[in-house]
């Protein structure tokens, strides 16, 4: 899936776009919209984004989850050594897991506050009252949505994730 950005100008324009794009295959679970006064499109029935979209805290649970559990292996083997006595394979496991959920909890908190960085460059536009549409496209198909939407509304910003930004997890919201 290839997620695209939709910077559109007002609400009417963004209530027609989630209508061609559904007409064109995509469920409202591939659509999120975000902008100042969204309430009136959630009305219409256009899907609104989540924290899951706009922030990082699905990757942020992710390196939580890693880093976590990789300190908590590490802390695991240092206390058994320290407490003499204690069996080696639970106190890793043990530690690991702790260490793993501390480290999700933790993250997942931090990754709640920051913006999904593709979502930042639109900042501007949103909080003059532009509508976000995120739409997750078929990498087969990423061409034609993009061609219906550059025809029907040119005035209509386009933009996805580059591979620059795949590989440092960037635009990546959930």
């Amino acid at each position: 899936m290839q997620r695209l950005y939709f910077l559109i100008p007002d609400k009417e324009t963004t209530s027609n776009i989630a209508n061609e794009l559904n007409a064109m295959g995509l469920t409202k679970d591939h659509l999120h919209v975000l902008g100042k006064d969204w309430r009136p499109l959630e009305k219409e029935g256009v899907p609104t984004a989540t924290l899951i979209q706009t922030t990082d805290v699905a990757n942020a649970s992710k390196r939580g989850l890693v880093i976590g559990g990789a300190i908590g292996a590490v802390l695991g083997l240092v206390i058994h050594y320290i407490l003499e006595g204690t069996n080696l394979v639970w106190m890793l496991v043990g530690m690991t897991i702790f260490g793993a959920l501390f480290g999700v909890w933790t993250s997942t908190m931090l990754g709640v506050s920051v913006h999904d960085v593709k979502i930042s460059e639109f900042e501007k536009p949103i909080k003059g009252g532009a509508m976000l549409m995120m739409a997750d496209v078929p990498d087969d198909r990423e061409g034609d949505y993009r061609a219906v939407i550059r025809r029907h509304h040119p005035e209509v910003v386009i933009d996805k994730v580059t591979s620059r930004e795949k590989k440092a997890h960037l635009g990546q919201g959930r």
